[in-house]
């Protein structure tokens, strides 16, 4: 059997004011049971912000790991979603920040209407996207040129991966899994947090 080699990874879920929770920790929860129980992989995860400490936007209270300026260089940013994506959207300083990771990171992912700062940014120009299903026609306005997919679940473009609202962002996270560690380790992980959604209603 071929050793498999350590991926080398970080990844960096970015933080701010007014976050969905499940959009952060959703996806949070998907990848570091991947880089806990296997570690072999060389996976990390960190949490990175402007202040450390974030109000959400349901009331829960998220320390950070990182600040802006001390956060190491990740390898993929995922950006979450929720109320406070409104304003950054108009924050010049975020969206360098953005545009700054764009320029090292391999990889960069959204969650709901974190979407729609990648398109403020520019970095949904011309490319196929998604976002929560309410802000769809804010993404359209953000920029004329993506190609809005309203009935996805997840958006796969190579070095930029969206999904659509909230709990879409685990589904989207499993994908990460999928892609950069395989079949049988994305379906460990699924397993290992048990997810496997039936809905009540």
């Amino acid at each position: 059997m071929t050793e498999r080699r350590p991926l080398d990874i970080g990844i960096a879920i970015a933080l701010f004011e007014d976050v969905e929770e499940l959009d952060a920790v959703g996806p949070w929860d998907v990848l570091t049971y991947w880089a806990k129980h296997f570690p072999e992989d060389g996976v990390r995860v960190w949490t990175v912000a402007r202040q450390r400490e974030i109000r959400c936007a349901k009331g829960m209270t998220i320390l950070a790991d990182h600040t802006l300026d001390e956060s190491p260089a990740a390898d993929v940013l995922l950006h979450p979603g929720g109320a406070g994506t409104r304003p950054l959207m108009r924050d010049e300083d975020w969206l360098t920040w953005v545009r700054e990771q764009r320029a090292r990171a391999s990889l960069m992912t959204s969650v709901c209407t974190g979407a729609l700062v990648y398109a403020a940014a520019g970095l949904l120009r011309g490319r196929p996207a998604t976002t929560y299903w309410a802000a769809l026609d804010t993404l359209r306005e953000a920029d004329p040129t993506v190609e809005v997919r309203p009935d996805e679940r997840f958006v796969d473009d190579g070095d930029v991966i969206t999904s659509s609202g909230v709990s879409a962002g685990i589904d989207m996270a499993l994908h990460l899994v999928l892609r950069l560690a395989g079949r049988e380790r994305a379906r460990w992980v699924r397993r290992g947090i048990q997810y496997d959604p039936e809905p009540p209603v």
